[in-house]
């Protein structure tokens, strides 16, 4: 049991080498308890669309700090989850005015606001309602065509991915490591994309559509905002990194190019691969990346950011060096993780090593059985066991595929055996709900770039 803003949030799975984590799913569930007072949030994205939330505060003084704390989170969350440049609040006039000033200009939620008002190219607010508007969210299908010669390529920030697919048949794959958050030209993103596309090229007799799965977010083909890219000069990349993908697939002649976040084509491909929809894919590898395929087989048109979706509520919890937030998704669910948790079970690390080389190391020592790191990839399990009951609550899925680096070998088969105990022992409804599956080895590493292929719709 852990107290926190005079909750007691009770769970028996302690992550080993992070006894602070508190997951934020049991402090809300706690908090809820007893609450009284009706409060919403919406937020607003592009084309009008609106996704609504009713919640619960208590009027209870003494719960001021705890109602701000929950509310902030759950701003947070919905944010990043769906994405917008509004907010709408309802319900308190005074936590109104704590949500505003953290969004503010200078402001602790300053990284938010900005990658908000750059993604949807519109100026962001928060603003005080009396009441939310109606909700309005749309879907549309995407992907799952096979015929013609396709490129697919998936990037992502330690390696690169691309396949040659024939009529629904993967023909070639390669896989290459590049180190493109490290770049601050752009022109380096560029060369080594027209060198995969070019690779998966001479392997067919022609190229009828490209499909790109890629690190960001990604509107109507464009590239607004991706790690990536962090070094590059933001002048830099509007003009040169946000149409790249377009840019390199002319190239290859005047045919259709579709691009899409990494995230969503995670849950396509474990989508395509089981024949089932309502799938939330994670990619777990530089980042946390994130997608969903809903009940209809349609993509949502969400941010699905969860790497920065808050996941713990330990005020001790480890902070993401670019939003300047504490106890969110990248640093649970990625290489980073691995990394941290390596670190506190006294696994020695070559500091001077990239990310991707320490996942590698610590890889190395579970595939020969070593025990400390072990200890890792269990921590990881329990991490992910209790945020899948999370997920849950906001996206009601009913399948979960896991992808990415960190679950390749024998750690990513022990995250998934020990975060399906912590659901059967601590959620067992949700375990009896949903089903967390692992695809082959081949396509945790590479199957998001054959998924990529089926993106382009092609007219033949």
């Amino acid at each position: 049991m852990m107290r926190y803003l005079g909750l007691d949030i009770v769970y028996q799975n302690v992550p080993k080498l992070d006894p602070n984590f508190i997951p934020l799913h049991l402090f809300n569930n706690a908090f809820l308890k007893g609450a009284d007072k009706a409060f919403g949030i919406a937020v607003e994205r592009n084309d009008g669309q609106i996704a609504a939330y009713q919640t619960r505060i208590h009027s209870a003084k003494a719960m001021r700090e705890a109602n701000l704390y929950y509310i902030s989170r759950l701003v947070k969350t919905l944010l990043w989850m769906k994405g917008g440049f509004r907010i709408y609040l309802s319900g308190n006039a005074e936590i109104y005015e704590a949500i505003k000033r953290q969004y503010a200009p200078g402001g602790t939620r300053a990284f938010d606001r900005g990658f908000m008002a750059g993604v949807f190219e519109h100026a962001f607010e928060v603003v005080q309602v009396p009441s939310l508007p109606e909700n309005h969210e749309t879907s549309y299908p995407i992907g799952g065509h096979f015929n013609g010669c396709r490129i697919g390529f998936d990037a992502g920030g330690s390696d690169r991915k691309v396949s040659a697919v024939i009529d629904g048949d993967c023909v070639y794959s390669e896989e290459v490591v590049w180190h493109p958050k490290e770049q601050t030209d752009p022109q380096y993103h560029f060369d080594g994309i027209i060198m995969a596309m070019q690779a998966a090229a001479s392997h067919m007799p022609r190229v009828d559509g490209i499909g790109v799965s890629s690190a960001g977010v990604c509107i109507g083909n464009r590239l607004m905002v991706s790690s990536l890219f962090t070094k590059v000069p933001a002048p830099l990349f509007d003009r040169m990194g946000k149409d790249i993908y377009l840019q390199a697939g002319q190239r290859f002649g005047d045919i259709p190019i579709t691009v899409c976040n990494d995230g969503d084509v995670t849950a396509l491909s474990g989508a395509i691969s089981s024949g089932q929809t309502s799938v939330l894919g994670i990619a777990m590898g530089t980042s946390e990346a994130a997608g969903y395929v809903d009940r209809s087989g349609n993509i949502t048109g969400w941010l699905n950011e969860l790497a920065f979706v808050p996941v713990d509520a330990s005020p001790d919890a480890m902070r993401d060096e670019w939003s300047g937030d504490i106890g969110c998704g990248v640093k649970y669910f990625s290489q980073d993780s691995i990394i941290k948790l390596a670190l506190a079970a006294g696994i020695p690390l070559d500091m001077n090593a990239t990310p991707a080389e320490k996942l590698k190391a610590v890889q190395s020592r579970m595939e020969q059985g070593d025990a400390a790191a072990a200890d890792v990839y269990t921590s990881l399990g329990v991490y992910l066991g209790h945020t899948l009951a999370f997920y849950h609550g906001l996206y009601n899925f009913q399948n979960m595929l896991l992808l990415g680096r960190v679950m390749s070998g024998k750690g990513g088969n022990l995250i998934h055996e020990t975060a399906l105990r912590v659901l059967r022992e601590e959620y067992p409804l949700v375990a009896d709900a949903i089903r967390v599956s692992l695809p082959d080895e081949a396509s945790r590493r590479i199957g998001q770039s054959v998924a990529a292929a089926s993106l382009p719709k092609i007219e033949r």
